[in-house]
């Protein structure tokens, strides 16, 4: 049933349309099509009789569609499919010749259903949009997808039962690919500012009741995360019942079990199954989906015979085409200015058009001009200035790969050592061990990172009494959390591990981990390790600057398993590995390595109460006694991917 109106659109009116990021710099060429002919609330039936509004794209001249097969992009969101930039960046892929389709999730906006976030219905939800529309006779039966955060989720949902007709994704920052280690759970930890902030940004999309709005206006998600776990019934959630189960379940909800494997939590389970078609997977090293879409690459890239291609920037959540992150510039060629745009239509005209072949800059900036399957850009080696901006230039450069991790990488161990060292060298018998008092009411506060959602939209800064962004190499910005005026490195609750100043640069580009030997006075606490590049004392930042390169954490009790907790023994001495976030760094001679470790990294995640008690559930809080050892017999370290050096 198609409840819609028609609208045409001049190439005028398609010459100020932007995409995801807004307004695109770049000038294209006048569109091949000089309108768009655009057919709105097509109201498409899922085989549940649930029906999904759905509006519809076409090329059009003098005044009417073009009467020709063209392929289709398709793009499934949450976010309000009739939304400016949405609806622009669709007009424009429909004028370079396209039938382009947009459609509002279900439950939300113009949808019919019940709306659950990374819900079992998204799969078969996208599976029958695909099949309605190879089943439209102006289109051609090769239908490609793109879109970023939640828009690249759909995407690998509908991959996993490999519909008729699907021919290739372009799946920026998202696709979650294991929601347990990341985006719902770190390594046991809950994501709690990713998804307490989530839902309070979209709470407003499925309420009419003017209470709850007014909250929303009165409220943001800073004042929620004081007073988490939420109790059913007794939080802001309760407003809408269908995003407090989904919530609670999330928060409560450790082990990984048939939950997690569900086909909306992940992707790991069906590779195998997913459909053999090219995909362009699109990160950031500072992006909350950084491992997933790597390992995405990767393991697609191991099962399948179409050609995957990975491009990896230094960009923070749907930053592809900025040059900055939080508190660091990167320069002028870390963005990819058209990124919205041609970056999408060359890789569509390649696969669905057979016009060419994909690269991922049109200025040439790669000097072999056909990079291979892996793309990544290499942060540092600036000058370390502060820029008209106020940002510290922190500088980088593309490369191309043919794998990762790289080709040479030397997997390296940098040991913790008494006094606060870090050295390649192994610690002596008599080198100890560090404490620190861990208390879940007083949690180190969130200082930049890879992270998206309400955290990435910024905190307010007491020392600079204003809002900054959080995200990225910040090192500054508190949001939802205590206000001391310090540095985490100066926190009597972190401990601090760092070189001497470095002779020569090391580049460290692949996984990271901290293999650390660990004791505690409480049967459950958390482990946080966070990898920084430590400048030193300059004319424009005399105190030096800590840039945090990326950091992970690991809830002790998921230590041996993801699948079955096991508290700790107070006392006892384990062995653990929490998982840091990859990257791609130069860390220039004269600045420090350092790692800082400590339990706690709010609003980010949710703190441990130190109790065991179950998640989400607990009834107190106690300070724990944390114990990192780094003597011979326990030789905590940094593993680090070191790269020569040319």
């Amino acid at each position: 049933m198609k409840l819609g109106r028609l609208i045409l659109l001049t190439a005028a009116a398609l010459a100020g349309c932007g995409g995801e990021e807004g307004p695109d710099p770049i000038e294209s060429a006048a569109p091949p099509y000089e309108a768009v002919q655009v057919e709105d609330n097509f109201m498409v039936p899922m085989r549940d009789g649930m029906r999904l509004a759905t509006d519809v794209y076409r090329p059009a001249r003098d005044g009417e569609p073009v009467d020709e097969r063209f392929p289709v992009l398709l793009h499934r969101t949450p976010y309000n499919k009739a939304s400016d930039r949405l609806s622009e960046q669709a007009r424009w892929f429909a004028s370079h010749g396209y039938v382009v389709v947009v459609q509002d999730m279900r439950g939300l906006y113009f949808s019919e259903g019940m709306f659950q976030k990374y819900h079992e219905f998204d799969a078969p939800d996208g599976f029958d949009t695909v099949a309605w529309i190879v089943d439209l006779d102006y289109v051609s039966p090769s239908v490609g997808m793109w879109g970023t955060s939640y828009g690249a989720h759909t995407q690998a949902d509908v991959a996993k039962l490999s519909p008729p007709g699907l021919e290739t994704l372009v799946l920026t920052m998202g696709g979650l690919s294991d929601a347990w280690t990341h985006k719902v759970r770190n390594h046991g930890a809950f994501e709690l500012g990713q998804q307490l902030g989530w839902a309070h940004s979209q709470l407003a999309a499925v309420t009419d009741e003017p209470s709850v709005r007014a909250r929303l206006e009165a409220e943001g998600p800073a004042d929620w995360f004081p007073n988490t776990p939420f109790r059913k019934g007794e939080n802001p959630l309760s407003a809408a019942p269908n995003f407090e189960d989904y919530y609670l379940e999330m928060q409560n909800h450790g082990d990984y079990d048939d939950y997690f494997r569900g086909i909306g939590r992940n992707w790991a389970e069906y590779y195998e199954q997913t459909a053999d078609i090219p995909m362009l997977h699109v990160g950031g090293w500072y992006d909350s989906y950084a491992p997933g879409t790597i390992q995405s690459f990767l393991e697609l890239s191991r099962v399948k015979s179409a050609p995957m291609t990975l491009v990896m920037g230094p960009w923070t959540h749907g930053g592809n085409a900025r040059s900055y992150a939080g508190d660091i510039e990167l320069g002028a060629a870390a963005a990819i200015e058209d990124f919205a745009r041609e970056f999408h239509l060359r890789w569509f005209d390649a696969r669905l058009k057979g016009q060419g072949s994909f690269a991922p800059f049109a200025d040439g900036r790669l000097e072999d001009g056909s990079p291979g399957p892996v793309t990544l850009f290499v942060m540092g080696g600036g000058d370390g200035r502060r820029d008209e901006n106020g940002r510290l230039f922190h500088g980088g450069e593309w490369r191309t790969a043919t794998a990762w991790p790289l080709d040479g990488t030397e997997m390296t161990r940098f040991h913790l050592r008494a006094g606060g060292g870090l050295t390649p060298e192994m610690p002596g018998e008599d080198e100890g061990s560090s404490a620190y008092t861990y208390d879940p009411e007083h949690p180190v506060p969130t200082i930049g990172g890879a992270f998206s959602g309400a955290l990435k939209r910024g905190g307010y800064d007491q020392r600079e009494k204003t809002f900054r962004s959080l995200s990225g190499g910040s090192e500054n910005g508190f949001f939802g959390s205590e206000v001391d005026g310090r540095r985490t490195a100066e926190r009597s609750d972190v401990l601090v591990f760092e070189s001497e100043p470095l002779a020569e640069d090391i580049e460290v580009t692949g996984p990271v981990s901290a293999r650390l030997w660990v004791s505690s006075s409480a049967p459950d606490t958390d482990f946080t390790a966070k990898l920084v590049d430590v400048y030193p004392p300059s004319d424009d930042f005399p105190e030096g600057f800590d840039l945090n390169i990326t950091d992970g954490i690991q809830r002790a009790r998921y230590r041996d398993s993801r699948e079955t907790e096991i508290l700790m023994t107070p006392g006892q001495i384990y062995e653990l590995e929490v998982t840091l976030f990859p990257t791609a760094n130069r860390f220039q001679a004269g600045h420090r390595i350092r790692l800082e470790i400590s339990s706690s990294n709010f609003p980010r995640f949710d703190p441990n109460p130190n109790t065991g008690e179950p998640l989400g559930r607990h009834t107190r809080t106690v300070p724990a006694e944390n114990v990192i050892h780094h003597a011979a017999e326990h030789p905590s370290a940094l593993v680090l991917p070191l790269q020569p050096i040319e």
